[in-house]
């Protein structure tokens, strides 16, 4: 019998240093980003900075399609809940779009300057404002922290209204963090200040999700151990509470490169997460 036991947490939660190459992002997300951007804004279809909420961050991005939406993707950027905005994302909305689908894409207050239940909150008011905007089905997808932030907005304690609650279809959370407990042993926690309480109250492993959720958890085969685990752990504690589940395992891919395929309309990650 093998025993397997984590001695450190930090190598464990990080993503760089174990992935070759890692030093060409994030600045290898920049320039697409920009470039979707200005590209959606010369055809009229890009909304930038749209206010949500009364903090400098409190601002997301509306991405249009060329015809009438026929619903609305929500995509949640990560960084550890303490790095990034929405302006590094842009591109990845191309594949959502390629369906007839609008793209909202949220900037959010950052640790240490708030706690992670004040980003689930601000995260839910911006998911409310981009519902507003656009009519249809809603489907909500993040990478890393913002896995966490999408998949918590179905948790039964949701910010959300119980108006934008019923239209989600389906979330997709990408190398989700789903179980927040494991980040309090890590370095990172000086800055997140996590503690046991809020660990209990915001991580969606620990929560019953709500009626009739749905949620694909998406992950790299490259990717740490933990993130692997992390994703499987949501999906299969929800199966138990009644929610439709599933859990996908994309070969070759790791942390950084493992949400390329929402920028492509053809690929199996757009194709899932927008799928009836």
């Amino acid at each position: 019998m093998l025993e397997h036991q984590i001695a450190d947490w930090d190598n464990a939660y990080a993503n760089g240093a174990n992935i070759a190459g890692s030093d060409r992002w994030p600045a290898a997300w920049v320039e697409p980003a920009q470039a979707f951007r200005d590209a959606l804004s010369a055809k009229g279809r890009a909304r930038l900075d749209i206010a949500y909420g009364d903090n400098p961050r409190n601002r997301l991005d509306l991405f249009l399609p060329a015809t009438a939406p026929k619903g609305l993707v929500v995509f949640v950027h990560g960084g550890y809940w303490k790095a990034f905005d929405k302006s590094f994302w842009s591109h990845l909305a191309a594949g959502p779009i390629g369906h007839g689908y609008a793209v909202a894409m949220p900037s959010y207050t950052l640790c240490p300057q708030i706690r992670i239940a004040g980003i689930v909150r601000e995260v839910g008011t911006a998911i409310g404002k981009a519902a507003e905007l656009i009519e249809g089905p809603l489907m909500l997808t993040g990478h890393s922290a913002g896995g966490h932030l999408a998949s918590r907005m179905v948790a039964a304690t949701t910010p959300l209204t119980p108006e934008v609650g019923r239209r989600i279809r389906h979330v997709v959370s990408i190398s989700g963090v789903h179980d927040l407990r494991p980040i309090m042993r890590t370095g990172m926690n000086e800055t997140l200040a996590i503690d046991e309480a809020e660990a209990q109250a915001e991580s969606p492993a620990l929560l019953r999700p709500m009626d009739k959720a749905r949620v694909t958890c998406w992950v790299g085969g490259g990717e740490r151990a933990e993130f692997l685990r992390q994703s499987v752990l949501l999906s299969n504690i929800w199966t138990g509470l009644g929610a439709a589940t599933n859990s996908v395992v994309e070969p070759d891919r790791h942390h950084f490169n493992i949400i390329d395929g929402l920028a492509d309309p053809d690929h199996a990650l757009t194709r899932t997460l927008i799928a009836e």
